[in-house]
């Protein structure tokens, strides 16, 4: 079992660059924000898949709510930020 959790926290791992290419090379702001929000999302399953490995998800768990806010918060910060007038004038 816990060599296919590793197995799985490594492809989780690979598949993160893929969006992580979005976020460099992204056209406009908006796609950089998603590109960065399906991170944080992937991120989020990877922390709970340690937890796993760690056989500790409790403790993980409230870490991976924490850090699925913040993640949260920011993108919508930064889309409020780039969707308002002054954002378009600079």
């Amino acid at each position: 079992m816990e060599s296919f959790l590793i197995f799985i926290s490594i492809s989780l791992t690979i598949i993160i660059i893929i969006p992580f290419y979005r976020v460099i090379k992204g056209p406009t702001v908006f796609d950089r924000l998603l590109g960065a929000s399906a991170i944080g999302t992937k991120t989020v399953v990877l922390i709970l898949l340690i937890g796993l490995l760690f056989q500790r998800l409790d403790m993980f768990i409230d870490i991976a709510l924490a850090y699925a806010t913040l993640n949260f918060i920011g993108s919508l910060i930064v889309a409020k930020y780039f969707s308002t007038d002054k954002a378009k004038e600079e």
